[in-house]
């Protein structure tokens, strides 16, 4: 098997790609990037597992140590803080390519493109987390007991209008809809902050739904739409109903905890193709 080049950040995914290697005997080499991956991330699993935590901004140093570690496919996982300049720092190979990014921003989505095609110029090989974990994928239509109805039907129809508009100016991937009304857009934040957020907006009646889809022109090869068993904890905590996600372009983190944490919640979780609701 083509020895596999883990780029780390935060959140479960990197260490569930970690183990299913090891599960599956293939050989690969972890890059965490600092004040992103879990500071444990090597310890809990294995301390013996080749691995190198990096700044953000040592680019050149990461390349160097992907080719040094002879790594053929590289997959870039988990979440990664937008930083500061003061934060990066940079190396040599950072500055090179932020030069080249110029000094207008292309937002996340542009950002991640751009890194994608510096990786595969130098060599490697981008997968996405699905080409090696495909059954992380969301899958189409209710994977819960409880159902949305006509009125979240209508609601998620909102949402999907809203979300297709921000995620087409690169700005986010989620919106918090209740009774027709937008509580809230995603922006640097984060879902998470967004649905805390929107706490505060609700209105009396039915609850929000949180409506997730990947972006029109987004490489599917990175920075997918997530939700994970937090996300259902905050949802849950905030007085949602529901989360309407992008089918097969989004990625569900422990399956079996989300759908068991949701029923137990009376939330509904739905796999949704953004082209039907439109």
């Amino acid at each position: 098997m083509r020895k596999l080049g883990i780029i780390a950040g935060g959140g479960e995914i990197p260490a569930m790609l970690i183990k299913h290697c090891i599960a599956t005997e293939r050989p690969f080499f972890v890059l965490a990037i600092k004040g992103n991956a879990d500071e444990n991330l090597i310890i809990d699993i294995d301390p013996n597992i080749s691995h190198k935590f990096i700044r953000i901004g040592e680019a050149g140093t990461g390349f160097k140590l992907l080719k040094e570690k002879h790594c053929e496919d590289v997959v870039m996982i988990g979440t990664i803080k937008r930083p500061t300049l003061g934060d990066l720092v940079p190396d040599l190979t950072t500055t090179k390519f932020f030069m080249k990014l110029g000094m207008k921003s292309k937002g996340d989505d542009g950002m991640l493109r751009s890194l994608i095609k510096d990786l595969e110029s130098d060599g490697f090989t981008v997968r996405g987390i699905h080409e090696v974990l495909p059954e992380i994928l969301m899958s189409k239509g209710i994977i819960t007991k409880t159902k949305p109805n006509r009125d979240d039907i209508e609601d998620i129809k909102k949402g999907v209008e809203l979300a297709t508009a921000i995620c087409k100016l690169d700005v986010g991937q989620s919106v918090v809809i209740q009774n027709g009304l937008a509580l809230g857009l995603e922006a640097i934040e984060g879902t998470d902050e967004l649905i805390r957020r929107c706490f505060s907006y609700k209105r009396k009646g039915k609850s929000p739904i949180l409506v997730k889809i990947r972006k029109p022109e987004q490489d599917v090869r990175a920075d997918l739409p997530t939700i994970g068993v937090k996300t259902i904890e905050v949802a849950h905590n905030s007085g949602f109903k529901g989360i309407a996600v992008h089918e097969n372009n989004s990625l569900i983190i422990n399956k079996e905890e989300i759908v068991k944490l949701a029923n137990k919640y009376k939330m509904f979780i739905i796999g949704i193709n953004p082209e039907e609701y439109l």
